[in-house]
């Protein structure tokens, strides 16, 4: 497959590289109506100000720098277009949208390359060429039923009555289980210790057992980062595990949002091996399946406090670097990464806030993950993943409408993540209509994971733009609408209200009340809370 889309390629490839002193600097003009997609997942993602970001259009103005910033999100040096063309460089670059144009620096060279006239022989031909799917996908419990997250339910208050409470809420409410269930931050002494808080989990491996026989993969959240002056800070300070400040002499004690550590440097085989080990024997001690790989945002290590890293000062390539190490434990997830397109990891959309904005932009964000080559990638949690906007809200002020059609959003995408515990805020009713919307996911589960394994050979994603499968109809612009595989139109409501507009390509289809449309048009159709639309071509 590789050789074959290399063989597609043009002769003439563009590589524009920087003199070894000066950033390059490399103008693209956008053509009349192209759109590009890529780079990242969402560029507003914390304060959701641009829910409508993707696809990047020449009315656009955006400043994007890789250089030292991952946003908080899955990111790649890579950008593709609705023409057919794609940008690609090995290293981050800056990119500045303005006017039409694409302004891109970087001391590296950036490729950039005609590969066909669709958005797909383009995108495809990019895989081929420079992130070739694994062969291997995450396991089946990621995608065939909804997942569970303790975050905003526990959030540093993780502890074993309430984890158990938790999943046993699950059973009790009837959510599918076959599960993957992740224990957030906090279950441990301190960072760069593994063994769980005593006060808080009296019997961890009893725990496991019980979520095990429930029907649960458990997975645990960590970081890179391990907490100064502990026992554990003098023995890898002496073993040189750590990365060290500019002067070369100490170790960096970085700041990230949970205070000050040190940062284990990937970099060094022996300091990835301790970590690796600690991590195999909280597997084998207690059964712990796998890992939440968290906190290895490129913007938490500065080149201007950490000498060189790995040969190279930039943030990015210590997120790189702590994302492999995902790969080596199967149950994982990402919610920051650095060039991880094509690989069984498992990628989430970074932590969005309980807003009618956050809702909006799962739709546009979810498409432009895809395009970026990240195949396995689950829409944050329902409702947010952003904690502080749950903080204080009483449950009988929730926006229920809000939370039952962020739910519905997920259950039509690769994954779903629970972590705001339905059966609390929600009516019986509105509860009733996102457990529908859960046991849809689980029977759309042989789907996806179809869509899945084929993907993690040929490439395609699972999430596609409407122009991806439609090319030439006029959906380079479609944010709000996708394709699920090549069998499924959706159109979620993304919007409060009971109504929405969708765009139907050439030909006939048939929605999922047996409504039958001519296509090629635009309708308005009637979207009850308990309704998610899907639309299939005859």
């Amino acid at each position: 497959m590789k050789n074959l889309f290399k063989a597609m390629l043009p002769a003439a490839i563009c590589v524009l590289a920087a003199c070894s002193h000066h950033p390059a600097g490399l103008t693209v003009q956008m053509l009349p109506g192209e759109a590009w997609w890529g780079a990242m997942d969402n560029p507003s993602c914390w304060k959701i100000q641009e829910p409508y970001a993707f696809p990047f259009t020449g009315e656009m103005t955006l400043t994007l720098d890789f250089r030292s910033e991952t946003y908080s999100n899955n990111c790649v040096p890579f950008l593709v277009s609705s023409k057919g063309r794609y940008i690609w460089s090995d290293e981050p670059f800056k990119l500045t949208l303005d006017k039409g144009k694409m302004l891109l620096e970087s001391e590296f060279p950036i490729e950039v390359v005609e590969a066909g006239s669709t958005l797909r022989e383009a995108y495809l031909a990019a895989s081929a060429a420079h992130f070739p799917p694994s062969g291997v996908t995450p396991p089946d419990e990621f995608i065939a039923n909804p997942q569970y997250n303790t975050w905003i339910e526990l959030t540093y208050n993780q502890n074993q009555a309430d984890i158990m409470r938790y999943a046993e809420a699950v059973v009790k409410n009837g959510f599918p289980t076959g599960a993957v269930f992740m224990v957030d931050d906090n279950w441990q002494k301190y960072y760069g210790n593994f063994e769980f808080k005593p006060d808080r989990f009296p019997d961890p491996k009893g725990m496991m057992d019980k979520l095990h026989k429930m029907g649960f993969k458990v997975m645990f959240w960590l970081c890179p980062y391990v907490s100064p002056d502990s026992p554990e800070f003098r023995e890898l300070e002496k073993k040189g595990y750590f990365v060290l400040d500019a002067a070369g002499e100490h170790p960096a004690i970085v700041h990230w949002w949970n205070g000050w550590s040190a940062m284990l440097d990937m970099s060094n085989p022996d300091a990835r091996q301790w970590l690796v080990d600690q991590l195999r024997g909280m597997q084998q001690k207690y059964g712990v399946d796998g890992f939440k790989f968290d906190a290895g945002d490129a913007s938490n290590y500065s080149p201007n406090d950490i000498r060189v890293f790995d040969g190279k000062s930039y943030g990015p390539r210590h997120t790189e670097l702590w994302c492999g190490l995902a790969c080596d434990f199967p149950y994982n997830e990402l919610r920051a990464s650095w060039k991880m397109a094509g690989q069984p990891a498992v990628m989430r959309l970074c932590d969005k806030n309980y807003s009618w904005d956050a809702v909006a932009s799962l739709v546009p964000a979810m498409i432009n993950a895809s395009m970026e080559g990240h195949i396995y990638v689950c829409p944050d949690m329902i409702g947010g993943g952003e904690f502080l906007s749950f903080l204080d809200v009483d449950p009988k002020d929730f926006d229920q409408e809000l939370i039952v059609r962020s739910c519905q959003v997920h259950a039509v995408m690769p994954m779903m993540q629970f972590s705001v515990a339905p059966w609390r805020i929600l009516s019986p009713e509105n509860l009733a209509i996102c457990r529908k919307a859960a046991r849809l996911h689980s029977e759309l589960g042989p789907y996806l994971l179809n869509l899945a394994r084929e993907g993690s050979v040929s490439g395609e994603p699972v999430v596609r733009p409407m122009d991806y499968a439609f090319p030439g109809q006029g959906f380079e612009t479609c944010y709000d609408q996708y394709m699920l595989g090549d069998k499924y139109l959706v159109a979620p409501m993304l919007t409060p209200g009971t109504q929405r507009e969708v765009r139907l390509p050439a030909g006939t289809w048939t929605d999922e009340l047996g409504n039958v449309y001519e296509g090629g048009k635009a309708y308005v159709i009637d979207v009850p809370l308990d309704r998610i639309p899907r639309f299939t071509q005859r």
